[in-house]
């Protein structure tokens, strides 16, 4: 019955008829020692009792024997040890196989029965767990493939498609005396024959991955690395005007085109990677000879991919084109926008940004998930007394409310999640932006445009003519803009803005450098609200830890806080991608204009006054917020300490 089941292996040469002893067959492969530890050491040993299959102990000694695993040979071992019952794998054996079962990877059909895993129990049997024991069973190394730590051009160079494709297995890593190479059949070696004849000398280190990772970015891979190849072939020519030290290269052919083919499947795969990677942010970048193209995932900033120059001015236009930006104009910066649908039917926004450089257009693409919109204040970090606090704020009925913090702290999140809660029936909420972040049909949502005199200050004097309850002013940049805000707050209107600040009070000192008088500040603005974003803690990995109590004492300083019971560290696991953090949570640092506070805004104003009487009134600093996060276990004290500000001393 197992004969019946086809193989991943497309290799008409490794037949059962056709087997050889590995001494023969790969004089150049290298002993393997027996593999103990998995990813996040892991002991291997626990997921099997017995080493090789069907009688072949170790097929890497001398008169071993290249088998190909398949169903029949798979389903009998694990039986032995104790995974599934002899029923449950007669039951597999049995069963018709569908047109895409033929072509998968006989561990894939075993997981997709999503058995109970017999030998750990209260765990499903699922590809990953059947990847390390069969890494285990063949004493062989394990890896998890991270799409975003390889170099995809250079492991595409290593062979061909289609040999990849034929002796499924796929090059993760290129050094100098070595090779990386992925497989799903650890005891078929005849590749590794013909592999060793065009690696100049390189060693060959195999590695067993997950079938299903293998097979997936294994097309995606070179899907990518086509795409970009056919598009430089259709020709190159750079511009001058782009690029301030190009060189002249003679007999040049045209640019590929924005809508040639292969830039579109550049284009497609860069915004689904994108998607899959939970990035915030695509950064396209021109260099001298290539483009780069790298990703913010969680704040941070990860390399991706590189582009020949045109293929990478090719890419920025197609995006041009379908942000209607004009795809003519490289010497000014342009703002636009796309929606698109991601595979599994999510409207997803994307703001786009081009901006002269010495060598070319750089384009950064600004991923906004509407799904943050849902999302309560208590999953944005925002819970308890600081909740409430800003509750009180954005519920009176008129004054100011002001949001600072540096790009990227999630202003805009929590300005749109409260607009959100606000925006019922019985009021009008009417935003003036630079740009529009999000499209939301519950606003009347008006965008800058300097060309034809809409400003910030304009807007608000147009919208106070719509009737309306809640203002949104994207920024406050400039006194006009300043006293247009508060004018709306004395005429009975709820505005809330944002400013460029480190922490709450230094707002009270910007709008007086804006040159707002000092009493006017005290007549309207309600409060101001600080805010961070930092990576939480993968849930599915972090690892306890003792308290670090020096550290403790940096993060509260100047304040006395009880130090945790314990604390938790990252360590790196499948589903946050080795990094051990997952996800990022506000912390925040909430002043309320109190009476006490009030009466210290003047003119000369002394800050450090000012910050000891808010924090008397209650307010916490953006370090205390996120200790308070350290000690729920959510995220670490390096972690608070790398983004928010020193707190001053009192």
């Amino acid at each position: 019955m197992a004969g019946n089941v086809s193989s991943p292996s497309n290799n008409p040469e490794t037949t059962a008829d056709n087997v050889t002893p590995l001494g023969q067959a790969n004089a150049s492969a290298q002993p393997r020692p027996a593999a103990t530890d998995g990813p996040e050491g892991i002991d291997l040993a626990q997921y099997t009792d017995h080493r090789g299959f069907a009688g072949n102990d170790n097929p890497f000694d001398d008169g071993g024997v290249e088998m190909l695993l398949d169903l029949h040979i798979l389903l009998e071992a694990l039986v032995e040890d104790g995974y599934i019952s002899q029923r449950q794998a007669e039951d597999i054996l049995i069963a018709p196989r569908t047109k895409r079962e033929l072509s998968m990877h006989p561990l894939e059909i075993i997981a997709s029965r999503e058995y109970e895993n017999r030998r750990f129990g209260n765990k499903s049997l699922d590809l990953e767990t059947l990847t390390l024991w069969l890494c285990a069973r063949s004493g062989q190394d394990y890896h998890r493939i991270d799409p975003l730590k390889i170099n995809v051009n250079a492991a595409t160079e290593v062979m061909s498609y289609a040999f990849a494709q034929r002796h499924n297995i796929l090059a993760l890593e290129v050094a100098d005396d070595y090779v990386v190479i992925a497989t799903g059949q650890p005891y078929m070696v005849q590749w590794e024959g013909m592999l060793t004849q065009t690696l100049r000398g390189r060693r060959i280190r195999r590695v067993v991955c997950n079938p299903a990772d293998l097979t997936r970015y294994q097309l995606e891979f070179y899907t990518i690395s086509r795409s970009a190849q056919k598009a430089q072939e259709s020709g190159m020519e750079v511009s001058g005007i782009t690029n301030l030290e190009q060189m002249l290269e003679l007999g040049g052919l045209k640019s590929p085109e924005a809508n040639d083919a292969h830039v579109v499947n550049i284009v497609d795969w860069l915004l689904q990677y994108a998607f899959d990677q939970r990035a915030s942010d695509i950064h396209i970048e021109p260099r001298r000879d290539k483009g780069l193209i790298r990703f913010r995932i969680d704040g941070i900033l990860h390399h991706v991919y590189e582009l020949p120059s045109a293929v990478n001015t090719a890419v920025t236009s197609r995006l041009k084109i379908l942000g209607r930006m004009d795809v003519a104009e490289k010497r000014r910066p342009q703002d636009g926008r796309v929606k698109t649908v991601s595979q599994d039917g999510t409207e997803i926004e994307l703001r786009l940004s081009t901006l002269p450089t010495a060598f070319g257009e750089k384009m950064v693409m600004r991923i906004f998930d509407p799904d943050v919109l849902l999302r309560s204040f208590s999953e944005l970090g925002l819970a308890g007394e600081d909740h409430q606090r800003w509750h009180n704020m954005t519920h009176a009925a008129n004054g100011i409310v002001l949001v600072t913090g540096p790009t990227g702290s999630g202003k805009t999140t929590t300005l749109y999640s409260t607009l959100k809660q606000l925006a019922t029936d019985e009021v009008n909420v009417c935003t003036i932006e630079d740009p529009i972040e999000m499209v939301e049909p519950a606003f009347n949502q008006m965008q800058v445009q300097p060309n034809i005199d809409v400003t910030f200050a304009s807007g608000v004097r147009a919208l106070m003519r719509q009737d309306p309850d809640i203002i949104m002013v994207g920024e406050i940049r400039d006194l006009e803009t300043a006293e247009m805000a508060i004018q709306a707050a004395l005429t009975g209107h709820l505005v809330i803005s944002t400013l460029h600040t480190n922490d709450a009070p230094t707002a009270v000192t910007r709008m007086l450098d804006l040159g707002v008088p000092a009493y006017m500040i005290k007549a309207t603005v309600l409060g101001v609200m600080a805010q961070r974003l930092v990576r939480t803690l993968c849930p599915h990995c972090k690892v306890e830890e003792p308290v670090d109590k020096e550290a403790w004492q940096l993060l509260t300083r100047p304040f006395r806080v009880k130090q945790p019971p314990r604390v938790y560290a990252p360590k790196g696991c499948l589903e946050c991608r080795d990094t051990g953090y997952m996800g990022r949570v506000g912390i925040y640092e909430i002043m309320p204009m109190s009476e006490k506070v009030s009466g210290l805004v003047k003119t000369e104003i002394e800050l450090d006054e000012l910050r000891k009487t808010a924090f008397g009134e209650g307010m916490r600093t953006l370090r205390l917020s996120g200790a308070q996060k350290v000690g729920a276990g959510l995220t670490t004290i390096a972690e608070v300490l790398r983004v928010a500000p020193n707190s001053q001393d009192l």
